[in-house]
């Protein structure tokens, strides 16, 4: 499975794709299953909105209690938000998709961003 993320111009945000709009919340994101093409179309209409986001990319996702994470540490730190208090940010909403982000394992990278550094 496959989450596209990026971050909002305005604000700085990390925001995912949800069925052509950006949300904000990790457990709001479309899931994408190893589709080529369609994260690939995903990525490009997301990278065709200079002035709403930057630095579009797919992640990978794992299965963790019933839910799924980023495979990669640092895209569970950016799904959670600040980690500079647990009060703070996405990770203070709480609910079972932000506990499962808290309790995944792995610290692989994500191999879309692999990817797309290599293409540069």
């Amino acid at each position: 499975m496959k989450a596209i993320t990026a971050n909002r111009l305005l604000d700085g945000e990390v925001v995912f794709w949800k069925s052509g709009q950006w949300v904000e919340a990790f457990g709001d994101a479309q899931l994408f299953d190893n589709d080529d093409a369609a994260v690939d179309a995903a990525v490009a209409t997301g990278k065709g909105q200079p002035t709403v986001v930057v630095d579009v990319y797919p992640i990978d996702l794992t299965p963790s209690e019933g839910h799924w994470a980023p495979v990669s540490y640092r895209e569970r730190i950016r799904a959670l938000g600040p980690t500079n208090e647990p009060t703070h940010g996405k990770q203070a909403d709480g609910g079972e998709s932000i506990d499962a982000l808290r309790h995944a394992a792995g610290a692989a990278r994500s191999s879309g961003r692999v990817d797309l550094i290599r293409r540069k």
